[in-house]
């Protein structure tokens, strides 16, 4: 059977590859694997048929045959664990690209989702100005922690693997701030990444969602 997953009829992130789909349809492209994508808007979002696959309310979700998941993590983890190609062979290595997903998503995400939604919603509030520093400086140690980790290398562990592919995802929020600017390392990762062709085909096929609806009415909110 197909794999299916789900996205934004119209997404938020105005076809720069933000949304979490962009995880899934990279990691289906690194994999060679084919899939169909479910458009849905944000009313969808909360019926129930949706919500029986996704019980936050959100994108993406996966079907697999039998096998129904949710939270971007956790597919790519399945994914990957399911197929060749995005975790080594060996135990040890594996182990190790494992730990880089989940540090991708539990250590140096939320300290960055924090500061980019605070810059896009609380910039009015009275407190944005006192409060943002404090932000900024909690995501400057974790790529400086995080600079100090890759060195020199090319990928974090090895060959590319699902933890580069989620680090690479989650980095890519701050591309539209200055905050990446003092590491360069960090913008060379990114780029390498990106030059990947599954990478570029998850794009475009993610930016041209954006596009058609772009074309067929108003764009979504900011």
């Amino acid at each position: 059977m197909t794999i299916t997953i789900t996205a934004f009829e119209n997404s938020p992130d105005r076809g720069r590859g933000l949304a979490r789909d962009m995880r899934v349809r990279w990691a289906l492209e690194e994999l060679g694997l084919p899939y169909e994508v479910r458009l849905l808007s944000f009313e969808a979002l909360k019926r129930p048929e949706h919500l029986a696959h996704q019980p936050f309310g959100q994108i993406p979700s996966l079907e697999d045959g039998d096998l129904v998941l949710f939270e971007s993590g956790a597919i790519v983890l399945h994914l990957a664990g399911t197929h060749p190609g995005l975790l080594p062979e060996d135990a040890d290595a594996r182990a190790r690209a494992v730990a880089w997903l989940v540090a991708a998503l539990n250590t140096v995400e939320p300290p960055i989702v924090e500061c980019t939604m605070a810059m896009i919603f609380e910039r009015e509030q009275a407190w944005f100005a006192a409060r943002q520093p404090m932000l900024e400086k909690r995501v400057q140690a974790r790529l400086q922690q995080l600079t100090a980790s890759l060195g020199s290398a090319e990928w974090l562990d090895g060959a590319f693997s699902a933890g580069d592919l989620m680090m690479v995802t989650v980095l890519r929020r701050l591309v539209s701030s200055n905050l990446l600017d003092a590491w360069p390392p960090l913008l060379a990762y990114i780029a390498r990444a990106e030059a990947r062709p599954a990478y570029q085909r998850a794009f475009a096929d993610q930016r041209a969602v954006f596009e058609a609806a772009s074309c067929a009415g108003p764009e979504a909110p900011a």
